[in-house]
């Protein structure tokens, strides 16, 4: 039972957060407290595919180029499901709505100039630092891409916490809402600040820092968004991820 319990929480887990073409197995609330217990490892996984990504491009051609070129594949990889996810909780909380009406705002198709300016500053940042991370040691570079992109989707496992509600009776938020474990956070917390230690040479406690602080606005963030929409959402989890990560990728080369 617990052996079928993890094995679909992990088919989950790589079919949220990546493109994979799993077939759809069990998808209950037992099966998504594992899959997004998982979610930073899935993460890892893809900012080694990431980095991989980065490096090579940059060997070839100028950094800013390799660091776009990354981020699109970063999208490609999921989707572009997190970034979409982005532009709808801003558009929400850009207009100033409450509960039911933020919530309506999330689910139309259309993307408002709130979500559109997100997801420009988003994207411009993450191309830019990545670039300029591309200058660093292949080892830095790896450890860089991977603990940001692992502490996105660590972002998400906090974000599931067992207290936080879901802001609807159905859908991703409702299925995931409050089934991680705090136990299963610290130490996920902790690996993922461990990851990002070989990210800034000389300095190894500039990429724990990174994830710290990171996380820590983004909870603050969380927060503002459960009291605006009365719980979390698929798209917040997405804007999570994105902002999350983008943070990271800041706090590893500010006064780098």
């Amino acid at each position: 039972m617990a052996d079928g319990r993890t094995l679909a929480g992990a088919r989950l887990a790589l079919t949220t957060f990546t493109i994979l073409p799993l077939r759809t197995g069990r998808v209950d609330r037992p099966a998504a407290a594992v899959a997004m217990s998982l979610a930073p490892v899935v993460g890892a996984a893809l900012g080694a595919a990431l980095a991989v990504v980065l490096l090579g491009v940059a060997m070839a051609g100028p950094a800013l180029v390799a660091g776009a070129l990354t981020v699109a594949t970063g999208a490609l990889l999921t989707r572009g499901l997190h970034l979409d996810g982005l532009a709808d909780t801003v558009d929400a909380l850009g207009s100033y709505r409450r509960g039911p009406a933020a919530l309506d705002i999330m689910k139309k198709p259309d993307v408002g100039p709130f979500g559109v300016a997100a997801l420009v500053l988003v994207l411009l940042v993450q191309a830019a630092v990545l670039a300029a991370l591309s200058d660093r040691s292949w080892s830095a570079v790896v450890a860089g891409v991977v603990a940001a992109t692992a502490c996105g989707r660590l972002a998400v496992s906090w974000a599931c916490r067992r207290g936080v509600p879901a802001a609807r009776p159905e859908g991703l938020g409702a299925l995931v809402a409050g089934t991680v474990s705090r136990p299963v956070l610290g130490v996920a917390t902790v690996a993922v600040a461990a990851l990002a230690v070989p990210a800034v040479p000389g300095r190894p406690w500039q990429g724990p820092l990174a994830v710290a602080v990171a996380l820590t606005i983004e909870l603050l963030l969380l927060r503002h968004v459960v009291r605006r929409l009365g719980g979390v959402t698929g798209d917040v989890l997405g804007a999570s991820v994105e902002i999350t990560a983008t943070l990271v990728y800041l706090g590893l080369v500010l006064t780098g």
